[in-house]
């Protein structure tokens, strides 16, 4: 086989594969979409879920999962790019940063139950903070750090080093450079990896069954901030309707749940790269 005929052969295989992977994610949204879009409606979303009667809703969970989206950020975002900028700009490379390598590359691969094991004991019980939002969040932060710290430390390690050498030649501080030039032209590999963390918050169950629980109060001024209530967000709402829910609607619920979950990650990754564009152009110019 000559080598043309290899290049073209492997580069048409590549096509069919990446449509294969593309089909089977449209097929996936296709299914859950057309089972559950029906039975989204303004009283599905804010309607409270109903134990033994049908006509439930979805309305806390949809909160609540909000709610520890926006929390658990708080704490990822900042500890995970810290993390990263220190492994790209400032490690050296010694038998310190090869084990803290390993150690993240190593808590990334844990199941998720198994954090949301450490969660219960750690947080739950130990802090005495119970099922509760505030352990959910924590949970869900310590799962996500390794993505968020790896994707930060590639993303600035890919920043042409012409612009860090321009920056410091032109008297900017090491700092400066890193926060001015590094990070603004790094922007949108960062905003990815907030996404991917976003969409694996939204759709965690395991680690929330043990930490947040499956229960929620109805929500009021007083304790809808609060952290320490407990807050069934709509992932593990999905769980326990398919295998414990005792309402007759429960299949109902369940498929509109997926859809409505499905449509919430979806609008979030347009919202997120919608703006992370405008931000870029703002910022370089380009």
């Amino acid at each position: 086989m000559s080598p043309r005929l290899e290049d073209k052969l492997a580069t048409f295989l590549l096509y069919i594969l990446a449509a294969l992977a593309v089909m089977f994610l449209l097929a996936i949204i296709f299914i859950l979409l057309n089972a559950g879009i029906r039975v989204i409606n303004i009283n599905f979303l804010i309607s409270p879920p109903k134990a033994f009667q049908s006509g439930g809703g979805v309305g806390p969970q949809i909160a609540n999962s909000f709610m520890i989206l926006f929390l658990t950020l708080i704490f990822t975002v900042p500890i995970g790019m810290g993390a990263g900028i220190y492994l790209s700009e400032y490690a050296k490379e010694n038998a310190i940063t090869a084990v803290l390598r390993l150690s993240i590359e190593t808590l990334s691969s844990l199941p998720s139950v198994i954090i949301g094991l450490f969660g219960l004991l750690v947080f739950v019980t130990t802090f005495g903070w119970g099922f509760s939002m505030i352990s959910g969040a924590m949970t869900l932060t310590v799962l996500n750090l390794p993505l968020m710290t790896r994707i930060t430390e590639e993303a600035l390690r890919d920043v042409k080093r012409d612009l860090r050498e321009a920056s410091l030649a032109l008297g900017a501080t090491r700092w400066q450079t890193i926060t001015r030039v590094v990070m603004v032209s790094a922007i949108p590999r960062l905003i990815t990896g907030i996404i991917l963390a976003s969409g694996r918050i939204f759709g965690e169950a395991a680690a929330l069954i043990f930490t947040a629980g499956m229960t929620s109060p109805k929500l009021t001024p007083d304790n809808f901030f609060n952290i320490l209530r407990p807050a069934e967000t709509l992932a593990v709402h999905i769980w326990k309707v398919n295998a414990e829910g005792l309402a007759p609607d429960a299949r109902r619920i369940a498929d509109g749940s997926s859809a409505l979950l499905i449509i919430i990650i979806i609008a979030f990754n347009f919202l997120a790269r919608s703006l992370t564009k405008k931000l870029y152009k703002r910022l370089t110019g380009a």
